[in-house]
């Protein structure tokens, strides 16, 4: 780590030499981002990184040493080379934060550091906010940093406005630009397709800019997820290694560059993607920036993981501290072809299975075009009389005397063109006009920049949780992208079509949260298609993939964890693979468990074992929704996958081990655990196995202390072929 020790001594020496009202310093409780106004009135960054010792935390060498710096460099800006935000047009070589077009046709900005405040939100968070300035031109930029000192997470974003007369053309507008300097940088980024998301790549990045970006307009992540790890100077594992994890929260087209310079230094941008978005901004209107949210980890991966976790689950995520409901869904059971005793049917079988609700997925709608298939009915939000013709207010009595609550899917941004709503409202479709219209799944997207779109959409769901006591849970899907997109209602600005489409969504959820704000929801997006932290201050939970084959699962579940806590992450058991039911329910208890199969076609042990697999995940929820997470094996590394949840006290752990594909007799070796008090006593009992089964765990039922256990370990892993353990592991 040469460089940056050196970047930090030299900046600190500076910082002592020429101290100057310009230093900002923005802390967690181990992270520190240091920024310094320069001589030259612009504002760099200095130093990201471990939280240093001593007064005011960075007075780390002395000032005989600085001197010599000083002078054997001759340049007062000594290191200040990293502009915080830096701007297109004057001097700047390389990627800029923000690029604009002035009234007078100047397509230069300089932004010269102005003042800052630092404010105390609460016990935990603090937000600095810098203000910056064009010297010329009447244009602001304000940097916004929020630091949570607890979970040693930064989150950032950017308002950009001007007073000139006319509108200024922004090209360019990143949330946030950081910069490093080491040896080597190690990118660990995920990237998929339908029913194969999430995948882990890691690769040393070399000179020029290695970009992950999405153009979809809508299920935005379904290719490439806005999430990384960038280790610094050698690649990080779970527990050691320098990195910075990084997510954009923003539900729209998205782009995080990495740019390796000619001096080996690294800078990286993430923000909304400019890519056909140029946006015309009015005078003295506000263009803010989603959110950059990041941690800096010195010990590896899992801690960057646990940070964000921590973070998202008291900030992040709505009701993220709150419990989750476990549910029987009939997509697999019934498809489009159902009706009201099969349903009620299926109350009494979540009922059975020990679940807290009942899911009612898609074909439930449309009556001049009946939903029986993908090709009709989507945008008619009218119960089909044919399939049931007391509507679904009397699903939801029915489940209520059951004693088991109704949840419903929609899709309310869609639409089929062979829908009532398409044939009153054509213009409320994105459609290119002179072009024929382009289908995805046989449907449309709906204008959403459109003010009336959003109210519609609103009041589909308003409708929905008028009838009777309303739902106690929506599944929120979204099944194709934008393409051919031209909006109507936007005439002459369609640059703006990627954004003001997704702040048209945030506006309607916006209204569904203030009315409803109790009201569970799932995100969905033909698989994990939406995974994004500004999608999540709105929803519970989000589907991760439509892929449930439980082997496929554990790399897709693995992925997610790294960015997302268990609470978050919806798994399903269902009829997708050849793994036993044990198997399956072990998978899918490692996140938010729900079950999608037909409970009447389960053999009599299967049930038994189903039924004590959900109250065993009841009584374990808390540890793994709320517990700290640490991956013990990876699935990427072994022919299994181990991973445990232990509480905040220290007193209750979970430990699953996944066997996956393994060679002949692979002969594994003991797992060491993590988390646990080495001073603390725990009981390890092995559960959630198939009636009359044998205990595969030797050691089941006896106990040892957190030193033996994270020191030595125990071999927990079993050598069959697609098998799974589940302890429990209790302070006594």
């Amino acid at each position: 780590m040469k460089k940056i020790i050196l970047l930090l001594a030299l900046t600190t020496l500076f910082c002592e030499a020429n101290a100057q009202d310009g230093q900002i310093q923005i802390e967690t409780q181990s992270t520190a981002l240091i920024l310094k106004a320069g001589k030259n009135g612009l504002l760099y960054q200095s130093y990201l990184g471990t939280k240093l010792k001593g007064n005011s935390g960075y007075n780390a060498l002395s000032k005989e040493n600085t001197k010599s710096f000083v002078i054997n460099d001759g340049n007062p800006l000594v290191n200040l080379r990293h502009q915080a935000y830096p701007t297109f047009g004057t001097d700047n070589l390389f990627e800029s934060a923000i690029r604009m077009t002035h009234n007078d046709g100047n397509p230069s900005l300089e932004l010269v550091y102005v003042s800052h405040r630092t404010q105390k939100i609460d016990g935990n968070t603090t937000e600095t906010i810098i203000k910056l300035k064009d010297p010329v031109y009447p244009v602001e930029v304000t940097l916004h940093y929020k630091a949570f000192y607890n979970e040693n997470v930064i989150e950032q974003w950017t308002e950009i406005q001007h007073h000139e007369k006319r509108p200024v053309m922004l090209y360019n507008y990143a949330s946030s630009m950081l910069h490093f300097d080491a040896d080597h940088y190690w990118l660990t980024q995920f990237h998929g397709d339908w029913a194969k998301e999430v995948r882990m790549q890691e690769s040393e990045l070399t000179s020029g800019t290695k970009v992950i970006d999405s153009k979809l307009g809508v299920r935005n992540n379904m290719y490439q997820t806005p999430v990384f790890f960038l280790s610094l100077n050698s690649k990080a594992d779970e527990n050691s290694g320098e990195l910075v994890a990084g997510t954009i929260a923003w539900s729209g087209n998205f782009k995080l560059a990495f740019e390796l310079d000619n001096k080996n230094s690294l800078r990286i941008s993430s923000g909304i993607n400019p890519f056909a978005s140029e946006y015309s901004l009015q005078p003295e209107k506000i263009f803010t920036t989603p959110s950059f949210i990041y941690t800096f980890s010195d010990k590896g991966k899992g801690q960057a993981s646990r940070s964000l976790h921590s973070w998202a689950r008291k900030y992040g995520i709505k009701d993220g501290e709150k419990p989750r409901l476990t549910l029987l869904n009939n997509w697999e059971t019934t498809f489009f072809n159902f009706d009201e005793k099969k349903l009620t049917d299926m109350f009494t079988d979540a009922k059975t299975l020990g679940v807290d609700m009942f899911l009612l997925d898609d074909g439930w709608f449309g009556n001049k075009y009946p939903r029986s298939g993908d090709k009709s009915g989507l945008g008619d939000w009218q119960a089909t009389k044919t399939k049931l013709p007391n509507g679904i207010g009397f699903l939801m009595q029915e489940a209520e005397k059951t004693g088991v609550k109704f949840g419903i899917w929609i899709e309310p941004e869609m639409v089929n063109p062979k829908s009532e709503l398409y044939e009153k409202h054509p213009d409320w479709v994105l459609k290119l006009p002179n072009r024929p219209e382009s289908y995805y799944r046989t449907q449309l997207v709906l204008d959403l920049c459109n003010p009336d779109v959003q109210d519609f959409v609103f009041k589909t769901v308003d409708d929905i949780m008028q009838t009777n006591s309303g739902v106690a849970f929506f599944k929120w899907d979204c099944n194709r992208m934008m393409t051919n997109a031209y909006s109507m209602y936007l005439k002459n600005q369609q640059s703006h079509l990627f954004i003001e489409y997704t702040n048209g969504l945030y506006k309607v959820l916006d209204r569904i949260k203030t009315k409803y704000p109790n009201l569970p929801m799932m995100l969905c997006a033909g698989g994990g298609g939406r995974t994004d932290y500004a999608f999540l201050k709105y929803f519970t939970e989000f589907w991760a993939s439509d892929n449930t084959d439980p082997f496929n699962r554990v790399f897709i579940q693995w992925g997610y964890s790294q960015f997302f806590p268990a609470l978050s992450v919806c798994n399903h058991v269902t009829s997708w693979g050849n793994q036993s039911i044990k198997f399956k329910t072990d998978v899918a208890m490692m996140g938010k468990l729900g079950f999608d199969i037909n409970v009447r076609e389960l053999k009599e042990k299967e049930l038994k074992y189903c039924q004590d697999a959900v109250a065993n995940y009841k009584r374990l929820s808390p540890v793994i929704w709320q517990g700290d997470m640490y991956r013990l094996i990876s699935p990427y590394d072994e022919s299994r996958a181990v991973l445990m949840y232990v509480n905040e006290a220290k007193s209750k752990a979970v430990l699953f081990s996944y066997t996956l594909h393994p060679l002949y007799d692979p002969q594994y070796n003991s797992v060491r655990f993590q988390g646990l008090d080495s001073n603390k006593t725990y009981k390890i009992e092995e559960i959630n196995l198939m009636p009359e089964a044998k205990k595969s765990l030797e050691e089941s039922g006896d106990s040892f202390t957190g030193d033996y256990l994270m020191n030595v370990g125990l071999r927990v892993s079993s050598s069959k072929i697609e098998t799974s353990v589940v302890l429990e592991i209790t302070e006594i």
